[in-house]
């Protein structure tokens, strides 16, 4: 083992920022950072920003997690949303810009509130909320100077407002069949006329995710992003008056962002080409026909994870990261050609040379495909050493080279990371994606398996001292290798994971559960299978101690999930540790919580994969 340089605190006051939103003048930038350990909104005025950064200034003190802060277009006013405790049942607020005032706008404590956009007068907000019945949303407006707010959409189904069109006169919402399908639909605000804009899935198409609609200069379609009839999302362009869609490109990869200025003028999105973001920029003020690419500025390679225009379409924020540096804000002068930083969030003392970008790397797996995944090793020994196979969740989500302190605190130990995309994960096509669903669930672990078989024979790992972990859906992995392939493991990390599919279908949030079937399989079709595959029932196999994590607020796996793996191994006499967080739901956020569950990870880990002659002395 490596000596150690830092502790885990230190890495865990890594800070990141994201979020950003630019004031109607465009002078001022608003984003969301954990500085003070939760996400708050901040400020930071974007004049001078070649020479070096402005100070940001803190807008909210909740002591609660901000998701997100929008400027009005006309006003100094943002509208933030924030939960309680993690329980995801987001409120919306009216802020003050220089943070005097933080006003309530609604009062469904037990609802959950999602924020839709400002209308173009920026008199009124649009926004979802499952307050009537919590299965489903429905979509409201509001006036923000007061009154009750109005019901624009009433549906039993998932509707979620992407805001309005131009002249104010319509809202376009985005149905949410499973969480891989979808469809647009414009709603007339006076006389609630809905208009279907793209194809029902049950009309026998395979079925399609619409996405990051926008409205053209001409105010005569939509660009957006869709999979219909092919593997990868891909930027289209929907006629509103024939209603045909037309695709403009044909990438090998995932279009993942798509954004285009206030006035249709100016279009940024980025492709996800293996893991890392691709930016492009057209000038489609004459139509797509008559694009014109722009300059865009010239980085590291890296993950785009946002972005946001300026009112007047001249600048670009970016929300930017790289494995070896924690998210921040650039901002892209489309004028001036130049990108300056607008934040510059703390490495917590640590230099940058310290941390670890990964390699790419494929190892093939039980039916010959070649599973792509991220490989972290340590500095002073590449062969041998102790391996964490880091699972992602979703599954619909994808491991990509974004900075992660946990994993840059365990390479600095001297263990190796890999972080797998195995079947199942987002980023290589509907094939792929689709791999793992429903009856071919356990496919998907089979390639857990063969990661750690691949990591044995070529030498990385010491074969006793794999180790598996992963958080939510990457949870139900961990828990899942560790019963099926028992004699892989050395130990293993369940954060927020499943173990039972019956149960967490059963008690998961409401408004999750239709959306979640297609994906895993429905109770009343799939229950003896369900039953057949989870962890829970399959316990007895389990040798590797075990570390669970949870938060008792968590509406998308409940913490019953955690507290049955828990029960059943104590009964066995399974060595297993478990951290509960009052004050947590899905995932651990605040900051005080972390520094006391990772660091418990790392003893833990230590306890059970290195001998005592190789610890190592205490961090500063």
């Amino acid at each position: 083992m490596v000596n150690e340089s830092y502790s885990f605190e230190r890495y865990l006051n890594v800070r990141t920022a994201f979020g950003p939103h630019f004031s109607p003048d465009g002078k001022k930038l608003s984003f969301l950072t954990n500085i003070t350990g939760v996400a708050e909104v901040w400020s930071v005025p974007l004049e001078r920003q070649i020479s070096a950064p402005l100070w940001p200034e803190q807008l909210t003190f909740r002591g609660e997690r901000v998701s997100s802060a929008v400027y009005s277009p006309h006003a100094d006013v943002l509208l933030v949303s924030g939960d309680i405790g993690g329980n995801e049942r987001a409120q919306l607020f009216l802020l003050q810009a220089d943070g005097s005032r933080l006003t309530p706008l609604t009062s469904h404590l037990e609802a959950m509130h999602i924020f839709g956009g400002w209308s173009p007068d920026g008199q009124s907000i649009t926004y979802s909320s499952n307050e009537r019945d919590a299965r489903y949303f429905d979509v409201y407006e509001l006036d923000i100077a007061g009154g009750e707010p109005r019901l624009l959409l009433q549906q039993d189904g998932t509707n979620y407002s992407s805001g309005y069109s131009p002249d104010g006169s319509q809202v376009l919402v985005s149905r949410w069949i499973s969480n891989t399908q979808s469809q647009f639909f414009l709603v007339e605000r006076e006389s609630g006329r809905v208009r279907t804009l793209t194809p029902d899935v049950s009309s026998g198409e395979r079925g399609a995710l619409y996405q990051a609609a926008s409205w053209s200069a001409d105010r005569e379609g939509l660009y957006l992003l869709s999979n219909r009839d092919r593997q990868f999302h891909s930027l289209a362009y929907l006629d509103l008056t024939l209603l045909e869609l037309q695709y403009l490109r044909e990438d090998a990869w995932d279009v993942e962002l798509l954004t285009l200025a206030r006035d249709g003028k100016t279009l940024a999105m980025t492709l996800n080409e293996d893991g890392y973001s691709t930016l492009e920029i057209f000038d489609v003020s004459h139509g797509w026909e008559q694009r014109q690419p722009l300059l865009v500025p010239t980085l590291p390679r890296g993950v785009i994870a946002e972005m946001a225009w300026s009112e007047d379409g001249t600048q670009l924020a970016l929300v930017y990261a790289t494995a070896d540096e924690a998210a921040d804000i650039w901002i892209w002068n489309l004028q001036t050609g130049t990108i300056n930083r607008a934040t510059q969030s703390s490495r917590g003392g640590i230099p940058r040379s310290a941390f670890v970008s990964p390699t790419l790397v494929r190892y093939p797996t039980f039916d010959g495909r070649e599973i792509p995944a991220f490989l972290y090793l340590p500095g002073d020994q590449q062969q041998q050493v102790p391996v964490i196979i880091n699972v992602h969740g979703g599954p619909e989500g994808q491991s990509r080279p974004l900075f992660d302190p946990v994993t840059q605190y365990f390479v600095s130990q001297g263990y190796a990371v890999l972080a797998p995309n195995v079947r199942g994960s987002t980023g290589y096509g509907y094939e792929y994606q689709s791999l793992d669903d429903v009856r071919l669930r356990m496919d998907s672990v089979a390639d857990l398996q063969h990661a750690a078989l691949w990591l044995r024979e070529s030498g990385i790992a010491a074969s006793d001292r794999i180790v598996v972990m992963g958080g939510s859906y990457g949870g139900f992995m961990v828990l899942s290798a560790i019963t099926n392939y028992p004699d892989l493991w050395a130990a293993a990390v369940d954060i927020v994971g499943i173990a039972n599919f019956v149960t967490f279908l059963e008690n998961t949030g409401p408004w999750r559960r239709k959306l979640r079937e297609s994906e895993y399989g429905s109770l009343e079709q799939d229950r003896d299978f369900l039953e057949k595959i989870s962890p829970i029932r399959l316990v007895e196999n389990i040798t590797a101690p075990l570390f669970v994590i949870h938060g008792a607020n968590d509406p998308r796996v409940p913490v019953g999930e955690a507290e049955q793996i828990v029960a059943a191994l104590r009964q066995r006499q399974v060595p297993v540790e478990y951290l509960r967080f009052e004050d947590e739901g899905h995932g651990l956020i605040k900051r005080s919580n972390r520094l006391q569950a990772y660091p418990a990870i790392a003893r833990f880990l230590q306890q059970y994969l290195i001998p005592a002659s190789e610890t190592t002395p205490t961090a500063r």
